[in-house]
């Protein structure tokens, strides 16, 4: 009975597939990325790989992330108020024969129909301008120009860095956090290319590693790939094997540097996130009892 079991996970696992979803927003994304997701876990032998586009408001900004769509063809999501915009992406997802769907559209025509009146066509109307709503913003905008290891001079103003090998969904997270006003960069541990002085010295941010299972990272890498050539210039980016060693050098490096470690495999962005911030809190207790202790003492 147990090896049948075991069998029937086995045949699970393989049947799993994976697809790509873009979800382009004119703001944070965050409703966006909260809807799609309810839908896709309805799928549970498709998982999707999220590609999050916040704050598209210029058509240089849509082009680019029309080439990312292009390159990595799945479903398309949206929630883009400019009308221009808006039938711009519709129009090349259509030439492009890549599923698109607008996923406020269809409820604006239910109120402007049962309201006769159209609506204000406000991007971001859902969120009230107080300081909350500009710190979110802000980290957004923290953690775009700091994705995928762009480390600019101020790295040392991020509260949050994660590492972690190629397909651990460290961009999807630190977007995560950013959306709840958290600054996050983060960085990609790659073979044989060591980590840059500023990590390893940094310290303000909190600083996490994301790991996986050697099979879940595989899975997604082969899909990722979708015929290309690997990143890596070999075989080595779906080797298991090598996928192991790389994994084996993120858990010495967080043990040489005492980083601690989430294992992403079976949980997901929000349960990881939820655990980061709960790290995060951690450390800036920790941060203050330093900064007490260096006071200096009245004579």
């Amino acid at each position: 009975m147990e090896a049948d079991t075991t069998q029937d996970k086995d045949t699970e696992e393989k049947s799993t597939s994976f697809f790509h979803m873009h979800l382009v927003s004119d703001a944070t994304g965050e409703t966006l990325i909260t809807a799609a997701r309810a839908v896709s876990s309805q799928y549970t032998n498709s998982t999707p790989i999220e590609h999050v586009y916040p704050l598209v408001r210029r058509r240089s900004q849509l082009d680019v992330v029309i080439k990312s769509i292009d390159k990595e063809p799945g479903i398309v999501l949206y929630t883009i108020v400019d009308n221009k915009i808006a039938k711009h992406l519709e129009m090349r997802c259509a030439a492009m024969g890549i599923p698109h769907v607008s996923l406020l559209k269809p409820v604006q025509e239910v109120f402007q129909s049962y309201l006769g009146t159209p609506s204000q066509q406000k991007v971001g109307a859902q969120h009230v301008l107080d300081i909350e709503y500009f710190s979110r913003i802000e980290a957004l905008d923290y953690t775009m120009a700091h994705d995928d290891g762009v480390l600019p001079a101020d790295i040392e103003e991020a509260e949050i860095i994660l590492v972690g090998i190629s397909r651990t969904s460290k961009t999807p997270t630190a977007i995560y956090l950013a959306n709840r006003g958290v600054k996050t960069a983060n960085y990609p541990l790659v073979p044989n290319i060591p980590l840059p002085a500023a990590i390893l010295n940094a310290k303000k941010p909190l600083i996490v590693a994301l790991i996986a299972t050697a099979d879940q990272i595989y899975h997604v890498r082969q899909n990722r790939e979708l015929g290309e050539k690997s990143v890596l210039g070999d075989d080595s980016y779906t080797n298991r094997a090598s996928i192991a060693e790389e994994l084996s050098h993120t858990r010495k490096l967080c043990k040489q540097n005492n980083w601690p470690m989430i294992d992403v495999t079976r949980r997901s962005i929000e349960e990881a996130s939820a655990e980061i911030l709960e790290l995060r809190s951690k450390h800036l207790q920790k941060l203050d009892r330093q900064s007490e202790h260096n006071q200096p003492t009245e004579s």
